[in-house]
């Protein structure tokens, strides 16, 4: 069984690759996915990427970080993948964990695992779960996801209104994603088994209070709490205030914003 690490990276970003690329694994590849902005003048790879036979780069103009998954997507060969961005770290152990639980359960398609992460504290069950139970307090981060390729691929991708870059909502592509993919009937399981280390805080935490960012919350609570999510809103605004010292009306604003906006885009889609 072969493992493709799928990493996103943009503009400059690709200088950031050579630092994740471990020694050569059988069965272990590498598909960097190189988004450039209009204005970006592109570069020579660097040496430690363009001497490497495992790693492949692919070229994407314009913006968006679910449409930069998306051509991970396209691209992608091996029988499991792994979505990564450029400040991920890897250990073999790591790598050879998500293939044993895949070989292990072969009726999973997603399988998402707990990362590394200094900078911030995330809650993790300690035990597995089926994804489509609601426990308290966790979410999925995009470089935590891992599915076989095939099943996936071909019937759910990145919602690319969501994400860094995208023209509607800031933040949440992950959710969205796995949503969908439960929506799609794919059996998404969570393991408490940590592979990969994440260098610095996420955007959950650096971008909290950001319109687009609170908008994606609103977003996602119309996609997959649309029961509660009127009791679920004002909960969401104050704990925006406290965490990201936004008012609440602002927040309740926004969060409300994504609502609609989702409410629209459903109902057009």
């Amino acid at each position: 069984m072969t493992l493709q690490l799928l990493i996103c990276t943009f503009n400059d970003g690709i200088k950031r690759i050579p630092d994740l690329l471990l020694p050569p694994i059988d069965g272990v590849e590498y598909l960097v996915s190189w988004q450039q902005a209009d204005d970006f003048t592109p570069h020579e790879l660097p040496e430690e990427i363009a001497d490497r036979s495992d790693v492949e780069v692919t070229t994407l103009p314009g913006l968006g970080l679910s449409r930069n998954r998306n051509n991970c997507f396209l691209h992608a060969s091996a029988d499991i993948c792994l979505i990564c961005d450029d400040d991920c770290r890897y250990t073999p152990e790591g790598l050879r964990a998500i293939i044993d639980a895949f070989e292990q359960n072969p009726d999973l398609d997603i399988i998402t695992f707990v990362a590394k992460n200094d900078s911030e504290q995330k809650f993790y069950p300690p035990t597995s779960f089926n994804l489509k139970e609601k426990v308290r307090n966790y979410y999925v981060t995009s470089f935590e996801i891992a599915f076989r390729r095939l099943p996936v691929i071909e019937r759910v991708k990145f919602n690319e209104h969501f994400g860094l870059g995208s023209d509607m909502f800031g933040a949440g592509e992950e959710a969205i994603f796995i949503a969908d993919a439960i929506e799609a009937d794919l059996n998404c399981q969570f393991f408490p088994t940590q592979i990969v280390e994440h260098l610095g805080p996420t955007t959950s935490v650096t971008r909290a209070g950001e319109a687009s960012v609170l908008r994606s919350n609103g977003a996602i609570l119309y996609h997959s709490y649309r029961a509660t999510m009127w009791l679920r809103l004002p909960l969401l605004a104050w704990r925006a205030h406290r965490s990201a010292n936004v008012p609440f009306t602002y927040a309740l604003k926004h969060l409300y914003q994504g609502i609609t906006q989702m409410r629209r885009l459903t109902k057009n889609s």
